[in-house]
């Protein structure tokens, strides 16, 4: 039970307890536009990520994914084994050293990364076409702010 003296202790006010709120919202917003890729591509959130952060940044460890994308590395694995799977991504040795692969968007990849970005970014303009030219400032610079805490 508890101890009703110290607040800290008291039950969690969800809805009004900042991480949980950006979860949901994060949930939300991303499930979204996820419906519509996995509908058309069989392709999950997490397979997603994996795609886009591969064609933002070609040649990453399944690591360096799991650390860019702050995903678990055994989600980021079975999402990378489904892609390469699929076709969509390759995976080579990095320079003779077996330990270490090197990923990168397929020729496929890329085609369908050609369909799903655009959606996503007409997504994240309905989304943010909600707010005014000054909120949309405040929500970057916040975001930024926040995350950099996060980051140290």
């Amino acid at each position: 039970m508890p101890d009703e003296r110290h607040p800290d202790h008291a039950p969690l006010e969800l809805e009004h307890f900042l991480p949980y709120r950006l979860s949901i919202l994060s949930n939300a917003v991303s499930q979204s536009i996820a419906d519509e890729y996995q509908r058309r591509f069989d392709l999950s959130m997490t397979e997603w990520r994996v795609m886009a952060v591969l064609a933002r940044f070609d040649g990453l460890s399944a690591r360096e994914v799991a650390e860019r994308t702050l995903m678990d590395k055994v989600a980021v694995s079975r999402a990378l084994a489904k892609l390469v799977e699929s076709g969509w991504v390759t995976r080579a040795i990095h320079d003779g050293d077996k330990r270490r692969s090197v990923l990168g968007l397929s020729e496929a990849g890329w085609a369908v990364h050609e369909v799903v970005a655009p959606m996503a970014r007409a997504h994240e303009r309905e989304l943010l076409a909600r707010l005014d030219e000054e909120e949309r400032v405040w929500l970057m610079r916040i975001l930024d702010k926040l995350q950099a805490i996060e980051q140290k």
